[in-house]
């Protein structure tokens, strides 16, 4: 939404009412990017510092995990109906 305000094409209210946000979200938004823009050119061509969260294979794990407890709570829920 920051780089679609940025651009200009639509307002902000317009971007707003889009994405079902408010106005004032989207300005702090294009403030940040705004600031953050030069920090990324200041590094250089250094890598982004990896986030301490899990791994895209663990959350996929963690998706199936959840599928499959899901699917059976519907089935044992069905059995009580």
């Amino acid at each position: 939404m920051a780089l679609a305000a940025l651009r200009g094409d639509k307002t902000v209210n317009e971007l707003a009412g889009q994405f079902g946000v408010h106005p004032t979200m989207i300005h702090a938004w294009k403030k940040q990017l705004l600031d953050g823009v030069s920090e990324l050119y200041a590094n250089g061509a250094s890598k982004p510092e990896q986030s301490e969260g899990p791994g895209t294979g663990e959350l996929f794990e963690q998706i199936g995990r959840l599928k499959m407890e899901l699917e059976w709570i519907k089935k044992k829920a069905e059995r009580l109906a």
